[in-house]
Parts: C-alpha cells; structure tokens; sequence
C-alpha cells in the first residue's frame, strides 16, 4: 500500500496515531516531506510519500480496507476516532451490512479507508 499526500510529515504523525503504528523506513527531500515513508500498520507496510501534483488526479481512486476479524474493534475504534478528524464521513462507526463493527472514510490527506470486523 502507498499513498501520495500534501503534508507527508504531519499524515505519518497522523497514522502512527490512529493506527499505533512505528515508522519503520524514512527518507526525506530538502524540504522535511517524505520522498519515502513506510510504516508498519498491523504487519502491514504501509509506504507514504509526499505528492508532487498540484492536485490528484480524478480517476484515480482506491480504497483501503482493513479487515480485523471478530473480537478486534478496539483497534477500529481507535483507528476511528482518529482519522475521523477533518475526514468526509460516508460510512460513520457502527454495524454495517457485512459487519457489526465497521466505518468508511476519506480522511483529511485524501486516503480513502473501510476499517471493518
């Protein structure tokens, strides 16, 4: 999973704390933006880089799901409470029609997420 942002440094501060995640790989431009970040997100690399673009590029959408299993939503609850922040809300906290504990959001750098049990 990667993901191209405006604001690299704070979206890593951002994750590592809506996911209690450690960043685990960094290289940095000029500037202190990330020309590469990884972090781990449950064994996951989750690899982040600040975009370049102007703006992004309609078309281009994907999502990130993060499926937990049953008896895991402590993590889907901090993870929500969390990102929800300045996020585009489409799907708030609660059962779902596949879960009893799920969320959809795009978060405040644009990153689309379905957290679900």
């Amino acid at each position: 999973m990667q993901v191209y942002v405006k604001g690299s440094v704070a979206a890593v501060e951002f994750y590592q704390k809506a996911f209690g995640a450690e960043l685990t790989k960094e290289f940095k431009n000029d500037d202190g933006s990330y020309i590469h970040a990884e972090l781990d997100v449950f064994g996951q690399v989750f690899a982040l880089s600040e975009t370049q673009e102007e703006e992004q590029v309609s078309g281009n959408i994907m999502q990130f799901g993060l499926h937990f299993g049953q008896g895991n939503v402590q993590n889907i609850h901090k993870a929500y409470e969390v990102l929800k922040e300045g996020a585009k809300i489409t799907h708030p906290l609660g059962p779902g029609s596949y879960s009893s504990c799920m969320f959809n959001l795009i978060d405040k750098f644009g990153v689309n997420w379905c957290l679900y049990e």
